[in-house]
């Protein structure tokens, strides 16, 4: 007669074997297992190396010199310096004040840590409100005597920037205003948007904006800008394209090259006299949304939501990364003496040192009133002329 099996759960073998484990290794589980000799030179051998690497080799010379130089004049150990540096053999190896002399040289030559410029900290100075959607866009006159506003509620509006009072408010868009810039040359204000046009505004003479067909476009309009000499009109739209417009009769001039960002991640730098891509700047993980050039040096700034980079010109060197934003940032601008300034979504600002990266300063905008905590969010800004 056969003794029938006692079943049991899966539980109980589980714990009875974890049992017999416990019980089989606790009599020797305070026993650390013995230490590896050639394995421990080895490891003290390569943290040596790793540590002292610059300044091994001097060690060793020196250490010769010194055997020599006590068998010439049979001098004792005792009157060397205490001190202890690690050599290759993993030996102490007395140090004498030419080997101090010679690690304090190898300390000089690393590379210091650049100190960052002091800049005056910034406040918010004035509210101005009047438009009665997001404000996407803003252009600076020259002269620093008024500026203009682009708003998703199709109205540009210009403000006296000494006391931020409304001066004029242009209507004729039928889309949300997302371009502005000013002409260096002429009277003229230029604004773009959803509307698929680029409209000419006579500041001078108050006139009703002039908009030659051919500007119009296939598809929305996001920016626009000047070249550096003034006399070409460039817009980057929704089509994945950059379009340059200039006047019939205005010979061409020698420019920059021109910078923009997209959505695929990538910056690429034109040559406007040829029409195509000098080189593409694929180091963003993530869209880019700002780009913004410095006054002064041959360098320039871009944005996305993983963090902001600073690049070289022409070639497009990479140069630093400026993390610190914890949220997507959307427009950036730098001034001439040296203040990164950029805005994300979360209301934060963040003023930065140009040349070293430091972020001195970061404010949090105050929410205005009759408008929702999640409306406090920076879409552009740029600095006066």
């Amino acid at each position: 007669m056969t003794e029938e099996v006692q079943r049991h759960s899966v539980h109980t073998l589980v714990f009875r074997s974890l049992k017999r484990t416990h019980d089989m290794f606790i009599s020797c589980q305070g026993l650390l297992p013995p230490v590896d000799e050639t394995a421990e030179k080895i490891r003290q051998a390569i943290k040596a190396r790793d540590t002292y690497g610059s300044v091994l080799h001097k060690v060793q010379q020196n250490k010769a010199k010194e055997i020599h130089h006590n068998k010439d004049h049979s001098t004792s150990a005792s009157e060397t310096s205490q001190e202890l540096v690690p050599s290759t053999e993993n030996q102490l190896v007395p140090t004498t004040a030419s080997n101090t002399q010679i690690i304090q040289q190898a300390k000089a030559k690393a590379l210091p840590m650049p100190k960052p410029q002091w800049h005056a900290p910034w406040k918010l100075y004035r509210v101005i409100s009047g438009h009665l959607g997001w404000v996407r866009c803003v252009a600076v006159e020259p002269g620093n005597e008024w500026f203009a506003t682009g708003s998703a509620d199709k109205i540009i509006k210009v403000w006296d920037l000494a006391t931020g009072k409304l001066k004029l408010s242009l209507t004729g868009h039928v889309g949300s205003v997302r371009g502005l810039t000013v002409s260096p040359r002429h009277p003229y204000l230029f604004s773009c948007g959803d509307d698929r046009t680029v409209k000419c505004w006579d500041l001078e003479y108050n006139k009703a904006p002039v908009q030659p067909g051919s500007m119009d476009s296939e598809s929305g309009i996001f920016s626009m800008t000047f070249d550096n000499s003034g006399s070409r009109l460039i817009t980057t739209e929704a089509d994945k394209t950059v379009k340059l417009y200039k006047e019939d009769d205005s010979a061409t001039e020698e420019s920059h090259p021109v910078i923009t960002g997209s959505h695929d991640c990538t910056i690429r730098l034109w040559d406007l006299a040829a029409g195509k891509s000098l080189c593409t700047l694929t180091n963003h993980k993530k869209s880019v949304r700002s780009v913004a050039l410095h006054p002064t040096l041959y360098m320039f700034a871009s944005a996305s939501p993983d963090n902001i980079k600073q690049w070289k010109c022409p070639e497009g060197k990479f140069i630093q990364n400026l993390p610190g934003h914890n949220a997507i940032i959307n427009s950036i601008c730098v001034n001439n003496e040296g203040v990164l300034v950029s805005g994300a979504d979360n209301g934060t600002m963040c003023f930065w040192d140009w040349r070293t990266g430091y972020n001195f300063q970061r404010l949090q905008v105050r929410c205005v009133s009759g408008f929702p905590k999640p409306k406090t969010k920076h879409t552009i800004m740029c600095y006066e002329s």
